[in-house]
């Protein structure tokens, strides 16, 4: 299998894009840049501890209109907290910005996040664990083809490295767990929000993209024989991917900082490149409850 990692030396976060790299990243590629770390300042040190976060909270994070969510510690902490992932946010976005200059008029943005916990002592059920190789998608969620962009930053103070598996491309995914998909029903879709399990209407989109999520997670042989190939991410090094689109796991790390963003993907450079265009071109039909861009 052809590397679906591409390396950029870049130490500028604000390096312009390239056609190819851009390519990469729409055809479900990770953009790797070994040398672009996020300086913590040395009175944020002590920030990097994993009792820093709530019990109760999966993550830290930083909303869209600047409180922060799931931290414990005084007023002056949290204002520490609030300052380090704001510049996280500003850096990640000025990435974007002149990687794809594009996308900038139609970005969403999604909240920041800080995540000091050890990756490899999480407790979680099979589907929500993403040591497992998966494509992004959320049950209670639905985002009608919309894509989900994300920068992550590995900031381990102790030098270890956040450590992926990146499988095959989507579509050679795609073409393996569609044929198993359980049919899309709009009945159920309009039970669902009407109990309030999902926020809006599930499109067959998001149908879909549930199912190869839960099928490749639920199949075990997939995940040893699959292709792939194991990743270290080191301390002081950025990466970014469409996450709905590039098939990854989580196997260990600690410490990092992440931005997600969200994009129609109508706004992509390559329209034809995305899930919702490969998913609808393998069904041979418009996709159920997605609206026409």
């Amino acid at each position: 299998m052809e590397s679906q990692v591409v390396r950029i030396e870049s130490r500028d976060w604000s390096v312009p894009g390239t056609d190819a790299w851009r390519a990469a990243l729409e055809g479900g590629k990770v953009l790797f840049f070994p040398n672009l770390a996020f300086e913590v300042q040395p009175d944020e040190r002590a920030l990097l501890r994993p009792d820093i976060r709530d019990p109760g909270a999966r993550n830290i994070s930083l909303n869209v209109d600047g409180s922060l969510k799931g931290a414990v510690g005084d007023a002056a902490t949290q204002a520490q907290l609030t300052a380090m992932i704001t510049r996280f946010r500003a850096q990640a976005l000025g990435l974007i910005e002149a990687l794809l200059p594009h996308y900038t008029s139609a970005l969403r943005l999604a909240p920041t996040s800080y995540r000091p916990m050890q990756v490899e002592s999480r407790q979680q059920s099979w589907r929500a664990d993403d040591r497992r190789l998966h494509v992004d998608a959320f049950p209670s969620r639905p985002n009608y083809g919309e894509r989900i962009l994300r920068v992550f930053a590995n900031v381990n103070p102790d030098g270890a490295p956040r450590v992926w598996r990146v499988g095959e491309p989507f579509e050679a995914m795609a073409r393996k767990f569609l044929p198993r998909a359980k049919p899309y029903s709009a009945w159920q879709a309009k039970v669902l929000q009407a109990l309030r399990v999902t926020k809006s209407f599930r499109s067959e989109y998001d149908h879909l993209m549930l199912q190869l999520h839960d099928g490749m997670k639920g199949d075990l042989e997939y995940q040893r024989t699959s292709p792939q190939e194991t990743v270290p991410f080191p301390a002081g090094s950025v990466w970014g991917c469409f996450s709905d689109q590039a098939t990854h796991a989580v196997m260990s790390g600690q410490y990092m900082l992440e931005q997600t963003l969200h994009l129609p993907a109508s706004h992509a450079y390559d329209r034809e490149a995305s899930p919702l265009a490969i998913l609808t071109r393998l069904t041979g039909r418009p996709l159920h409850g997605v609206p026409t861009a």
